[in-house]
């Protein structure tokens, strides 16, 4: 078997640093208990880990008892959570990522600008019902181009799109194109808000997949942008797979013959598990393995201020506890073999001022 290693992939800054901020207050509060406002990432291995030490998981912030401290997680939360916090007397610290937070910001700003929004994504998604809570009263949510025709539209000249940070850039871009047929004054957002990861991630898979007879992804069912990379390969004309772990590898995907297998992950999957992945398929079928880079990432975003409060509450210094962002730990070199490197290039940094 000819395996490829595709880089970027795993976790994206944001998930870095909502996970540090879990680990930095579980050791700032030993023995203390800990809440998170819902899955801290939508990784089932990362929350499962989370929950072993004593972490507790939350869908409604009054389940926190008065008084002690909770995470909001990455994907963000509408005001009345933050709110509902607040009065509950909540030591609150916002693990959002910081991209998420641009496009909250975005919709505050349009809808206090007169706007109607539509916000392409999926209705259910933690990240949708936070961005929609800001401003619920100016905005639609669009999950496919079927969905225009229902809109209530006040102004065809008073509109703008936003999108959610981790949908598939395919996907996107049909429906906005769809939005601009049927509204051509609507305004667009005024950077991107498809996250540079999930943008990243998305195109390693539509470069590398072509030439290979399977796309496996670690990543959770619930993991929209873990989910996206299947489509993506599925979009170049390769099948793919996503499985939490190799536990549920099914042997049937392969063929007789000597196989391509594209290996990858999503932004809230940890490395481990793509190691674990690699080595089974090497103990079993035998073969290469390479890694593909197909952009550098080094983005870094800052701890929430929240947290370095509480450190220097302490008497630590934030700065010693900086988080440092290291590229995937599995490399070709791990398994004796020669890592091949093509169309490197560095990402651009996200329009944010976290980093």
């Amino acid at each position: 078997m000819r395996l490829i290693l595709a880089n970027p992939r795993g976790f994206c800054a944001g998930v870095h640093m909502a996970i540090d901020v879990v680990d930095q207050v579980l050791d700032l509060f030993p023995g203390e208990e800990l809440y998170v406002y819902h899955e801290i990432v939508h990784n089932r291995h990362v929350v499962g880990r989370f929950i072993s030490r004593g972490v507790k998981f939350v869908d409604d912030v009054d389940e926190v008892p008065a008084g002690k401290i909770v995470v909001f997680s990455a994907h963000g939360i509408p005001p009345d959570v933050r709110a509902r916090a607040r009065a509950r007397g909540l030591t609150a610290i916002d693990a959002t990522c910081p991209l998420v937070t641009k496009v909250h910001a975005e919709a505050v700003r349009y809808a206090r600008q007169g706007y109607q929004i539509l916000l392409v994504g999926h209705k259910n998604h933690q990240e949708v019902i936070g961005t929609t809570g800001e401003a619920p009263d100016a905005t639609q949510v669009v999950e496919s181009p079927d969905d225009i025709p229902g809109l209530t539209i006040r102004d065809p000249e008073k509109l703008v799109y936003l999108t959610q940070t981790t949908l598939s850039t395919d996907d996107a871009g049909l429906i906005i194109e769809a939005l601009k047929r049927a509204f051509p004054g609507i305004k667009s957002p005024p950077s991107e808000d498809i996250c540079y990861a999930t943008t990243n991630r998305q195109h390693a898979v539509r470069t590398i997949a072509p030439e290979c007879d399977l796309v496996l992804v670690i990543g959770s069912k619930n993991s929209s942008n873990s989910v996206r990379l299947t489509e993506i390969a599925a979009n170049v004309g390769t099948p793919a797979r996503l499985l939490d772990d190799v536990s549920e590898v099914d042997w049937s995907w392969f063929g007789t013959g000597a196989e391509t297998v594209l290996v990858t992950a999503g932004a809230s999957a940890p490395e481990d598990l793509v190691a674990s992945l690699c080595r089974a398929l090497l103990a079993r079928f035998g073969g290469t393995i390479e890694t593909r880079d197909v952009f550098e990432e080094d983005v870094e975003f800052a701890q929430p201020g929240a947290l370095r409060k509480l450190m220097t509450d302490r008497g630590i210094d934030p700065r010693s506890r900086r988080l440092r962002v290291s590229a995937p730990t599995v490399t070709a070199e791990a398994y004796g073999a020669v890592p091949l490197t093509v169309s490197a290039a560095r990402t651009n940094a996200p329009d944010v001022g976290h980093r």
